[in-house]
């Protein structure tokens, strides 16, 4: 998959293509309908499929200070795309300049002059240009004079998660906040994951035979409630399930808040200075402070027995 860092990247031979726009951050389920059309489209036509999106979230330029959480960083999405077949990736730098374009500029400086649109691929309710003036009413309107197709794709597909609520990022942002790890999964299509740079911590977890991977998290990322989870930790191309705790150390009266990760029953293993993923598949327990080392021992021992069952059953059922 091509990977474009704003207009000017775009081959200048580039022709006809079939394109979706969106935030799509955490390429849920809902995101993968319209993806997954917008690739079945170009190859229905004998063109390249491009999915457009933004850095950094609109609503960081638009509104400073309300960038939402976000579900999953740009080279995952990115990743997550290609696994979906798109042929080309294209990241525009949003500004405060871009954010002012009319809707019909939009259309006519990307979709018309860069990506040369044949057919454009939408949810619902996708909004554009400045103040979010443009809908998919108007981008049919103007495909008429600019010779490209429109299509909406209507997001019919639901989940239990959330009372059965159409999918969305937002939902996606409630349920991993909430520590709703079978829920957010559910919309995500796949486990919550938290990536990021493995740094030095206080070094607790391996005074107490238990060495853990703190995650270094990149600002905005969409943390899980404070607890206990099962799930995987991901180093090195291997994925090793994993205890994963989230939150201060509350035993040891810490206040900065972690991603710690436990590779069960790995034994010298060495990530510091390492990019490393954390996969989210159940929440095991909430935080606690036991009376005792031995209390805290007894738990800890506990919650690394449950995230092996709880890991095991997953991969079984795969």
């Amino acid at each position: 998959m091509q990977r474009w860092r704003g207009l000017e990247d775009i081959p200048q031979d580039w022709g006809r293509s079939v394109v979706t726009i969106g935030s799509y951050d955490g390429v849920h389920r809902g995101h993968q309908l319209i993806i997954g059309r917008a690739v079945a489209t170009a190859r229905e036509l004998g063109v390249p499929s491009v999915v457009v999106t933004f850095s950094p979230h609109p609503s960081e330029v638009v509104r400073p200070g309300s960038h939402p959480p976000i579900l999953a960083p740009y080279d995952r999405r990115a990743e997550l795309m290609a696994g979906l077949g798109v042929d080309a990736l294209l990241i525009l730098p949003f500004t405060a300049e871009f954010s002012k374009l009319s809707p019909a500029d939009f259309i006519v400086k990307v979709l018309v002059d860069k990506l040369h649109a044949r057919a454009v691929i939408e949810g619902p309710n996708f909004r554009f240009g400045h103040r979010a003036a443009g809908n998919v009413d108007f981008l049919r309107e103007l495909g008429g004079t600019y010779d490209y197709e429109v299509e909406v794709v209507d997001l019919v597909e639901r989940g239990e998660a959330g009372g059965g609520v159409p999918f969305s990022s937002t939902l996606a942002r409630r349920l991993v906040a909430e520590g709703d790890m079978d829920g957010a999964a559910e919309i995500l299509g796949r486990p919550h994951r938290v990536e990021g740079v493995v740094v030095r911590g206080a070094q607790r977890g391996r005074e107490l035979g238990y060495p853990t991977a703190n995650i270094e998290t990149a600002p905005h990322t969409a943390i899980p409630a404070d607890g206990v989870y099962a799930g995987w930790l991901t180093a090195d191309g291997e994925r090793m399930p994993a205890a994963i705790s989230v939150g201060t150390n509350v035993q040891f009266d810490a206040t900065e808040r972690t991603v710690e990760a436990y590779a069960i029953d790995r034994i010298g293993l060495d990530l510091y200075g390492k990019h490393a993923a954390v996969d989210f598949l159940a929440y095991v327990r909430g935080m606690a402070k036991f009376e005792s080392l031995d209390g805290l021992l007894e738990a800890i021992a506990d919650d690394v027995k449950r995230a092996r069952v709880l890991t095991d059953a997953y991969d079984a059922a795969r």
